[in-house]
């Protein structure tokens, strides 16, 4: 029986309530606006659900694969043969004492930010204007303008197919520039993490996100599909910079295109597919390191 088939069973014998789509297409779930249909599509409500629907795609060899907001992720024009798993339904948050708050892996990043403003807790301004859930970027140790998850994360609760669900600390999670332990081993699932943040003047966070937000606005292409950057830093410099020093501004392939507003970003400028930007990403590195020296190493994932 396929995998699907075998699925499909498990969830109407366990799981009639769960909301589980076919052939799903990862251009809904991705923001690149790219992707082919998935075979099976998953939205548990909560943790518990989460971690059924976890232990059957395993039983039935789904390979599941993890999905938040999709904001840095390029999935394959063909589809994928798997089950994704969304974790959007996933979207409790509380405040734990005076300075910490608790999330559930769905959040997004602009919620958690938001409500740290309302408790008038500072740390989080940095994350305001990031599309992405809490679960990506811990994932990623994602940050923007100075700050990024490690500076706030106290820990993270996550399943682990063979041992359950364990609770990590700081140093376990290994977090580095755009790295941590959750990115060597992908087959553990964030459920939720705790941020211990410190108390500050509301008005003073408001102004700090709003002018956060101001320079995105500005300096970046918001107003088409994309990843965000599209390469991590490399050491010493920028990958935009280097980008923009090569002439590739502009730079495209079927409708990606290298952004003339901001060169470190990739966008779909109308119709693009995900070969199409995979292949402007190779253009692009393959260009910089003739010219530079430098390898660009990707930050978009791609999936298969």
């Amino acid at each position: 029986m396929a995998w699907e088939k075998e699925f499909d069973a498990w969830i109407a014998d366990f799981l009639p309530d769960l909301e589980v789509r076919e052939e799903e297409p990862m251009s809904r779930h991705t923001s690149f606006r790219t992707g082919g249909g998935a075979k099976r599509m998953a939205f548990p409500k909560n943790p518990e659900q989460l971690v059924l629907v976890m232990d059957a795609a395993y039983k039935c060899g789904g390979r599941p694969f993890i999905l938040g907001n999709g904001t840095n992720l390029l999935a394959p024009d063909e589809g994928l043969d798997r089950l994704v798993v969304s974790l959007t339904g996933l979207r409790a948050m509380e405040l734990e004492g005076e300075d910490v708050i608790a999330a559930e892996a769905g959040v997004p990043l602009v919620r958690l930010a938001d409500f740290a403003c309302q408790q008038s807790l500072t740390g989080l301004e940095f994350a305001h204007g990031i599309p992405g859930s809490l679960g990506g970027a811990v994932y990623m140790n994602g940050g923007a303008y100075g700050g990024e998850m490690s500076q706030v994360l106290e820990s993270v609760t996550a399943l682990f197919p063979e041992e359950g669900i364990r609770t990590l600390g700081l140093e376990e999670m290994e977090l580095g520039y755009r790295h941590s332990f959750f990115m060597d081993h992908p087959e553990v699932v964030i459920l939720r993490a705790r941020v211990r943040l410190k108390k500050g003047d509301q008005e003073a966070i408001r102004t700090t996100m709003r002018e956060l937000m101001a320079r995105r606005k500005a300096s970046q292409p918001l107003e088409y599909p994309s990843a965000g950057s599209t390469f991590k830093r490399p050491v010493g410099n920028f990958a935009g910079t280097l980008i923009d020093q090569c002439g590739l501004k502009g730079l495209t392939v079927g409708g990606a295109q290298v952004s003339e507003k901001h060169a470190g970003f990739i966008i779909n400028i109308g119709g693009a597919t995900s070969s199409d930007v995979e292949a402007l990403m190779a253009k692009v590195q393959e260009a910089v390191w003739a010219k530079t020296g430098v390898r660009l190493e990707p930050e978009v994932r791609v999936i298969r």
